[in-house]
């Protein structure tokens, strides 16, 4: 069976493929199904909305299931943002992760510790070409540091403190695979995918 990762991100792809690697499935990119330059727009009000947009759409375009996910941080001092423009908070004049993160801490700077909570959520949805849809939820609870810390990771992984007391960032990547919002979520899938190999 053919599975479609719906990213252009090689990255990505390539912690679907670790992450859920006991499946029996040849992976694809958007650029195997010649898709890499069809954007979607994002125009859900939630990350399930817009995990299930971007699932439905490319499995249609390609014919293969498609696996999609959405994701972000949630701050609960500033209301749930940035939520579903995580990737892209502060645009246009905000262009890198760097600059992200640094404007959720000053908005958060008089903020104390214990109010400081947050969590990222991934939203991640299968569509099948005969009209099924399935979507799975993984939630990786914390709270933002004062500086960041760690070299590993992405986006606002150097600012998002753990229940150890390390940032994402500071984790090595198979730990933070295993308990992540992403990898929780894959998980969570796991099931379904399984389930749709047994049919083909």
């Amino acid at each position: 069976m053919k599975l479609l990762v719906a990213t252009g991100n090689p990255g990505k792809l390539n912690e679907f493929r670790t992450l859920l690697s006991d499946l029996d499935v040849e992976w694809v990119s958007l650029k195997d199904v010649g898709l890499e330059g069809m954007e979607i727009e994002e125009t859900g009000a939630t990350f399930a909305e817009n995990a299930s947009l971007k699932a439905r759409a490319y499995c249609d375009a390609s014919g293969v299931i498609t696996l999609a996910d959405d994701s972000g941080l949630v701050v609960d001092a500033l209301n749930g943002a940035p939520g579903i423009y995580s990737a892209r908070y502060g645009a246009p004049e905000i262009k890198t992760d760097i600059e992200r993160y640094e404007k959720v801490l000053k908005e958060i700077e008089n903020v104390p510790d214990e109010k400081r909570t947050a969590r990222f959520i991934c939203m991640v949805a299968v569509a099948t070409p005969d009209g099924k849809s399935f979507i799975a939820e993984g939630r990786f609870e914390g709270r933002l540091a004062r500086a960041p810390r760690g070299e590993n990771g992405f986006g606002y992984d150097p600012i998002f403190i753990t229940a150890d007391g390390r940032t994402s960032a500071e984790l090595p990547p198979e730990e933070k695979n295993r308990i992540s919002h992403r990898g929780r979520a894959l998980q969570a899938i796991k099931p379904i995918l399984m389930r749709l190999v047994k049919s083909e």
